[in-house]
């Protein structure tokens, strides 16, 4: 399947401009806009593996840094800025992918600022939301605060998480995914961390670990309305 890659600029409305990449393959079928962790922008070697991935099952990825990646600073961007990012991001990706279903969400920090955005004002034509490792606390810390935004989501939203995250205690986040509902669905990576590493006696490897994360969310993702 032959993919086009494009390095863009992001322009972000009275915050400036970051950089982007939209990878789309031949005949995609939809756009997973996809923001990354706190600690890693979107050309880190896990956010090229996820876009390679989704390319290989016909599925375009839009991403982008937060500014303050872009600008190498080392505290993650207020609320108000990721969101502001995040919503750039959707309406571009919708202008570069006319007719395409578009999915949003990304990993941990990003995951998490996608969907608080949603829950403040539905991004616009966006369909679902998945999180790929959802950050419910900080590590050793646990606690539902993260997750109160949640009930505000009114769209179909997907958590690809691992048994061994230590940032999401699954025996916190599974009643709080239960009290969404219909809406949320959560998928268990065994055995999988935050990154969706695998330990060696696991019997598998992390390419392994990292195609169910992808095989499932491409699934989830054409079986939305």
């Amino acid at each position: 399947m032959a993919v086009k890659t494009h390095e863009l600029k992001l322009d972000i409305a009275r915050i400036g401009a970051v950089s982007a990449i939209l990878m789309q393959p031949d005949h995609a079928r939809a756009c997973f806009i996809l923001a990354h962790g706190a600690g890693a922008g979107m050309r880190h070697a896990s956010m090229d593996r996820i876009a390679e991935g989704l390319s290989e099952r016909g599925i375009a990825t839009f991403r982008f840094n937060f500014p303050y990646m872009e600008n190498k600073q080392g505290r993650p961007d207020q609320p108000a800025v990721a969101h502001a990012t995040i919503r750039a991001a959707v309406d571009e990706a919708a202008r570069l992918c006319p007719g395409l279903k578009l999915v949003a969400g990304g990993k941990s920090f990003g995951g998490r600022m996608t969907s608080q955005a949603q829950s403040k004002a539905a991004l616009p034509g966006v369909r679902g939301l998945a999180f790929l490792s959802f950050p419910l606390h900080a590590d050793k810390k646990p606690s539902i605060e993260r997750a109160e935004h949640l009930g505000g989501v009114a769209i179909p939203m997907l958590f690809l998480q691992g048994t061994r995250d230590g940032l999401a205690d699954l025996g916190l986040l599974k009643p709080v995914i239960a009290a969404l509902g219909a809406k949320a669905t959560l998928h268990e990576i065994e055995g999988g961390d935050h990154s969706f590493a695998v330990l060696k006696r696991s019997g598998r490897t992390n390419d392994e670990a990292l195609a169910e994360v992808l095989d499932t969310l491409a699934t989830w993702i054409d079986q939305l309305a």
